[in-house]
């Protein structure tokens, strides 16, 4: 009993994509994929300053304006530096 390797497609295409297309199209895939990892991880690190400073504001004063106001203040720093 011999496979095609059909049956380890998840979606299977409704036609044939040569090897080199395939390959073409993976590598497209995998730029993309990083292109998103790499937006991703720059929007945490630039939130996270901002975030640590609002909790510690938050957990002294109590209140979620103050911290709220700590947030915007340090991520328009953070803008400004940039």
């Amino acid at each position: 009993m011999t496979f095609s390797g059909e049956f380890l497609a998840i979606i299977p295409l409704p036609f044939d994509i040569p090897l080199l297309y395939d390959l073409a199209l993976l590598f497209l895939l995998l730029i993309i994929g990083i292109v998103i990892i790499i937006l991703i991880a720059k929007v945490l690190l630039f939130i996270l300053p901002a975030g640590i400073i609002a909790l510690v504001v938050w957990f002294l004063t109590g209140s979620l304006f103050w911290a709220g106001v700590a947030f915007l203040v340090v991520a328009l720093v953070s803008l400004l530096r940039r």
